[in-house]
């Protein structure tokens, strides 16, 4: 079988897409910005490699031996500028393929109008026509909404849903869109290299149905049991429309607003590049694509850490946003990572929190005051530490002794966190991470990570710097044994 990289695969189709070709027999090569992030993935017997696009000398290693690359990257949520960041990421990748003496290229490009594209779909189009521009030889598939979790269209329609029952919207909503369900993309994506001919091709794919943007929204109302009325005005420009997004959606504005721009344009399938003439496949409707994301959802494992969109870190609840609005904070110091660890798993309870303890016991006691569970708690044991463990407000949810420990909150909020600490050995020391989380419910959500970011920007910070000032501080700060644990799983 082939040696298939895929580039981009921590992205929503890439993460779906690379057990489907292990499945298939693939050698298989997983690239991404963020190695932590595909590893996050745990899948077994794929090879898991950091690449930027961006960064040349990072895509060598990444394609060597590739004989099959599937390009699923875009720049939109890096801002204005993306078309540019995209044209640059296409030539190198183009540049590294031809180095490397890959076969085909599978692009997954986006429905184009008949007529002037918006700055995203013309950014598409322009991303295949720089891959075509070298010897590699590159078939484009071009979708259009795809439905499915993380899709960036899909996570704006339950958003919508969720928290706005009554929508006063442009007219764009009564443009036409043929939306394709997130596994019947894959399947063409695993299927399509297999009966491609020599030489450059472009093909559309796309659902059974032709509907109006409104219909989206107002079937995946009636499949999830909510009560919505669409209210289309003259007034509302798609730009326009994009900016109140912000109120109700936690989808990153730089994706949304080129998206929501691009939808003023009918974007269905040409029938003379249709896909389906060549591969035939049972396609689901837009309700039986709906039904399949949220049941795919639901029955999805806890992960050991935290990843973007996982239904089980949400709660298992459909209201909360997929994307999340969080904080990082990376120290690094000259204790062992042992020393670290060591305080990073004593955390809480007696304890505390090592930095602002005052208003930790602030918000244990305003949670009490809401029917919460405030800081009542504590913890089991001073040091020890175990997957399933109350600590305070939080549940302890995933442990990596000595190296990751998660945490999903069981206060009240408007929506849901997850903290997490990650150390690792740097140099002769150490570094240690500290990420929140916070996926929002629609406004309140939303308003609630805003008003707090510059309380909790500073509270993260010196939780960091108090960790490192105990480990530090600790007996056994120069230690290199492992520490011992309880491995989540």
């Amino acid at each position: 079988m082939a040696t298939v990289l895929v580039l981009g695969a921590s992205g929503y189709v890439g993460s779906h897409l690379v057990p489907r070709l292990v499945a298939e027999g693939h050698a298989v090569r997983a690239a991404g910005r963020r190695r932590e992030t595909l590893e996050a993935r745990e899948w077994a017997g794929v090879e898991v490699v950091q690449a930027d696009a961006l960064d040349p000398d990072t895509l060598t290693p990444a394609f060597e031996g590739a004989d099959l690359v599937y390009y699923l990257v875009h720049s939109m949520a890096s801002g204005a500028d993306f078309p540019e960041r995209d044209r640059r990421a296409a030539a190198n990748a183009r540049a590294a393929a031809e180095r490397a003496g890959v076969e085909r290229i599978v692009y997954l490009g986006g429905l184009q109008p008949p007529g002037d594209a918006s700055t995203h779909l013309a950014s598409r189009r322009e991303t295949g026509d720089v891959l075509r521009d070298g010897p590699v030889d590159v078939t484009e598939v071009r979708a259009g909404i795809v439905v499915g979790p993380g899709s960036a269209a899909f996570e704006v329609i339950r958003d919508l849903v969720y928290h706005l029952p009554v929508m006063v919207t442009p007219r764009w909503v009564r443009s036409l869109t043929q939306p394709i369900a997130l596994d019947d993309l894959v399947e063409y994506l695993v299927r399509l290299p297999g009966t491609e001919p020599p030489g450059d091709h472009t093909c559309d794919v796309g659902g059974p149905e032709v509907v109006r943007y409104q219909d989206l929204l107002s079937r995946f109302a009636r499949v999830v049991g909510r009560t919505l009325l669409i209210i289309p005005v003259s007034v509302l420009s798609p730009r326009l429309s994009s900016y109140w997004l912000d109120l109700v959606t936690a989808v990153p504005s730089s994706v949304a607003r080129p998206l929501i721009d691009g939808l003023r344009h009918d974007l269905v399938v040409d029938p003379a590049a249709d896909l389906r003439t060549r591969i035939p496949i049972g396609l689901r409707t837009y309700e039986e694509a709906v039904r399949a994301a949220l049941e795919a959802e639901r029955t999805a494992d806890l992960p050991a850490r935290w990843t973007e969109g996982s239904f089980a870190m949400r709660d298992h609840r459909p209201d909360i946003s997929f994307y999340s609005r969080g904080e990082r904070v990376e120290r690094t110091s000259t204790a062992a990572p042992s020393a670290v660890w060591t305080v990073v798993s004593a955390i809480g309870g007696a304890n505390g929190w090592y930095y602002g303890n005052v208003l930790w016991n602030l918000r244990g006691l305003l949670d009490r005051l809401v029917g919460g569970v405030g800081r009542r708690r504590g913890r089991r044991h001073p040091a020890d530490i175990r997957p399933g463990d109350a600590l305070d407000f939080w549940r302890v949810v995933g442990v990596e002794p000595g190296r990751r420990l998660t945490l999903l909150a069981e206060m009240k909020l408007p929506g849901i966190a997850v903290l997490e600490f990650e150390v690792s050995p740097a140099g002769d020391g150490s570094r240690i991470v500290v990420s929140a989380h916070f996926h929002p419910a629609g406004a309140a959500g939303l308003l609630y990570w805003y008003a707090l970011w510059p309380l909790h920007k500073r509270i993260f910070a010196g939780l960091t710097d108090a960790i490192v000032e105990r480990a530090l501080a600790s007996p056994v700060s120069g230690a290199s044994a492992p520490p011992q644990g309880h491995a989540a799983r």
